[in-house]
């Protein structure tokens, strides 16, 4: 169960927890105090790209603070150069900017294209059209980017420079398009929208809009890349080169990173003193997201992904058609799924827990899952029977409450 914010807490009190404190992780299980095991299809959200406490990933971070920690980015950071050199050698992107979060990843990209059109001569091109259900981060700008109201409320007005067109809207878009756009900002698959997928030809379509008007496309892949669908970065299964990419949650596999990448026409007007961080980049970071790229670009990594994937999808369509009572659609890609509720997503997630499971919640009453990257065949069918189990509870349930 989650519980009501204690107002005796010297937390601020923006979180529902949920009753449950784990002490330790191992690979895709978490530990509570009690000695609780809990299969993680959690994730972090989305965040614990390889597990808990992985080998490789403990290493470098345990080899690196043994040497130097911060020194801030007046001076050169070797593992900066070399994370970027190997993300860019590996994506459409010529540059790249590390911050510590995905918030702060997309500030740096809006920024990116709005100073692009800047030094291009067309300063009143600062408009980002953005989508319905999207979800782009906590700052005033992302919140205001991703436009949804619940996050809105109460911190003035809102930030300038973004205009929503509804998800999928072809004519809503062309509307939205005039002399100030700067660029069009859509995430591959919205995550806290719901997990709803965006169409291949959609992403193709826009990027021929793009093209075609002046603009920069910039996707949000925090959620959807570094591995999560099976490909390094979501787009590629469109076949579809972005200008801008905001990337965060699994390249720190549960370390505070972030990156900003774009091309090298994007990135030209970031010169000397247009941007910065204290902490982004730091050696600490570096040493984790390069240990992370050691694993996730590894042969036969993203096969895993994919099979994995395949074997949940089978499992939930059988779950789809024993319980229509419980569960009415299966969504997403790789290893970012969604099960659509008939019952309240809190109800379902909660029953989870009771079986010894986690999961996140999504927009759309969706329940997302988001197991770690490694996760095996084994792991995978002892999560599908404590789903099943979970779902067969309430449509128990359900089935007293109408008898």
């Amino acid at each position: 169960m989650s519980v009501a914010p204690d107002s005796s807490s010297p937390l601020y009190g923006t979180y529902a927890r949920a009753a449950v404190r784990f002490e330790r992780g191992e690979g895709v299980w978490l530990i509570a105090e009690d000695g609780t095991r809990y299969l993680d299809f959690a994730g972090g959200v989305a965040v614990s790209s390889l597990g808990h406490v992985h080998p490789h990933l403990v290493e470098a971070l345990k080899a690196q603070a043994e040497k130097v920690w911060h020194v801030s980015n007046l001076v050169e950071i070797p593992g900066q150069i070399r994370l970027a050199e190997r993300l860019t050698a590996a994506t459409f992107a010529d540059k790249a900017f590390f911050t510590n979060s995905g918030a702060e990843a997309l500030e740096c990209a809006i920024k990116t294209a709005r100073r692009y059109h800047y030094v291009n001569g067309r300063p009143e091109r600062f408009r980002i059209v953005t989508f319905e259900g999207a979800f782009h981060g906590r700052t005033l700008a992302t919140i205001a980017a991703g436009g949804q109201a619940k996050y809105l409320e109460g911190f003035g007005p809102k930030v300038e420079g973004f205009d929503q067109v509804p998800f999928g809207d072809k004519e809503a878009l062309a509307a939205a398009i005039g002399p100030e756009t700067a660029g069009i900002l859509i995430e591959p698959i919205q995550g806290e929208g719901g997990i709803r997928v965006v169409p291949r030809e959609m992403l193709r379509s826009l990027r021929e809009l793009c093209d075609r008007e002046g603009l920069l496309l910039i996707l949000d892949e925090v959620q959807c890349g570094t591995g999560r669908t099976g490909r390094l970065f979501a787009h590629e299964w469109a076949d579809v080169r972005p200008d801008i990419m905001a990337v965060a949650k699994g390249i720190g596999g549960g370390f505070p990173l972030g990156v900003c990448l774009a091309t090298a026409e994007a990135a030209a007007g970031m010169t000397t003193g247009t941007h910065g961080t204290t902490y982004g980049g730091n050696p600490l970071a570096m040493a984790v997201g390069n240990a992370v790229l050691d694993v996730v670009l590894a042969e036969g990594f993203m096969d895993n992904v994919r099979e994995r994937s395949l074997q949940i999808k089978q499992a939930l369509a059988g779950m789809l058609d024993r319980y229509p009572d419980v569960v009415s659609d299966i969504r997403g890609e790789g290893l970012l799924l969604g099960v659509k509720a008939v019952v309240p997503n809190g109800e379902l997630i909660a029953a989870m827990r009771q079986h010894g499971m986690l999961a996140v919640p999504a927009g759309d009453n969706v329940v997302r899952l988001l197991p770690p990257l490694i996760i095996s065949a084994e792991d995978v069918r002892e999560g599908m029977e404590r789903m099943e189990g979970a779902i067969a509870s309430l449509s128990a349930a359900t089935a007293r409450k109408t008898a």
